[in-house]
């Protein structure tokens, strides 16, 4: 994969949030083009090089560079890909490098719609750090490095959209209250009134209409109106506002239909507590079902930021790292079948994951 030169800190996702009892993560993007230089979509091969250079040079020459990692995603392997997809570092064939802070708070993708792309994470509803680190960065860039601009347009961008700030921000929500009432379609339209789009993160589920595991991303569509600080007042109001509004379905949930939700927490752990195999769809809607059972008072022994960081650890990437330089035995039929090895391993993670929990009488 060719990212594993440096020790890795504790992962981002690991940690507590705020209001992370419905909000998973929250992201802001950053778009930056270099002066003198067309859009990578223009770029030949030698501009793109250039401009690969010149940023992997400014993080290089930064104070703190020991935390980040350059790579060229040319080398990247398949497995290293995947799990980088998974992570929200970049898009499949998008892009030539990439610059990663070792725990994956802050990346910087380059030569993809932008020369440069600044992302930072967060657990939780946290915007202020988030942005903090995306600027930090940008700050730290513009001391070696000329980004395009224009008084009256802003940064400047290969989409009109882009430009302004050039900041674009997202959260990732788990929704299952509202979800479950069948009220999912009301809040994607006040996001679309808001400026907001409402996507599927981990693709679409059973219920018509509904997302895998009730969880929902987010994110602006525009960077233009208003500056960083309007832009982030905006999608933060929003956020508290729908984690507000899942807090009221869930209390109703409690207090009227305790026994049904009850029921299929119960059933869900179970399913979980003793399976053998595990697919990457099941154990989502498992997090999420337990998850939910949590956040209604149903159960203890796990927290909300242990059952979030889950999210990324079943992912087919990540256990296939896993399976890559760890050492398993699995029972013989498994040992020979490269989907049952991670489907077993999947399960064993969750159950581990869940051999804490007890159930709230």
């Amino acid at each position: 994969m060719g990212l594993e030169k440096k020790t890795v800190g504790d992962a981002w996702y690991a940690a507590k949030g705020e209001d992370d009892d419905v909000v998973v993560s929250s992201r802001v993007r950053l778009a930056r083009n270099l002066a003198n230089f067309p859009f990578p979509e223009s770029c030949d091969d030698d501009e793109a090089a250039q401009v690969q250079n010149i940023v992997f040079d400014s993080f290089n020459n930064m104070e703190g560079a020991d935390a980040f990692q350059s790579v060229s995603l040319a080398s990247v392997e398949p497995l290293g890909a995947k799990i980088l997809t998974e992570r929200g570092l970049f898009e499949s064939n998008f892009g030539t490098g990439l610059v990663m802070r070792l725990d994956g708070i802050s990346s910087c993708l380059v030569n993809c719609v932008d020369h440069v792309r600044i992302a930072s994470f967060a657990p939780g509803l946290s915007f202020n750090a988030v942005y903090a680190s995306s600027r930090e960065l940008d700050l730290q860039m513009q001391k070696r490095i000329q980004f395009a601009a224009n008084y009256d347009f802003g940064y400047l961008t290969a989409n009109a959209l882009d430009s302004g700030s050039g900041m674009k921000s997202s959260l990732r929500v788990h929704l299952p209250s509202i979800s479950y009432a069948g009220k999912i379609n009301e809040i994607i339209s006040l996001a679309a009134e808001k400026g907001f789009s409402v996507t599927a993160p981990y693709g679409n589920g059973s219920r018509t209409g509904a997302s895998l595991g009730s969880f929902y991303q987010i994110s602006s569509l525009q960077s233009v109106t208003g500056n960083e600080i309007d832009q982030l007042a905006a999608i933060s109001s929003f956020g508290k506002n729908i984690s507000e509004t899942e807090r009221k379905f869930r209390a109703n949930y409690a207090d009227n239909k305790s026994t049904p939700v009850r029921d299929m927490v119960l059933r869900v752990f179970s399913t979980a507590r003793f399976c053998m195999l595990m697919n990457l769809r099941e154990s989502i809607e498992i997090i999420s079902t337990v998850k939910w059972g949590l956040d209604l008072g149903y159960i203890k022994g796990i927290k909300d930021f242990e059952l979030s960081s889950l999210l990324y650890r079943v992912q087919s990437g990540h256990l296939g790292f896993l399976l890559k330089t760890g050492n398993f035995n699995f029972e013989g039929d498994v040992a020979n079948d490269e989907n049952l090895k991670e489907e077993r391993l999947r399960a064993i993670i969750i159950q581990d994951a869940f051999k804490k929990i007890s159930f709230v009488i």
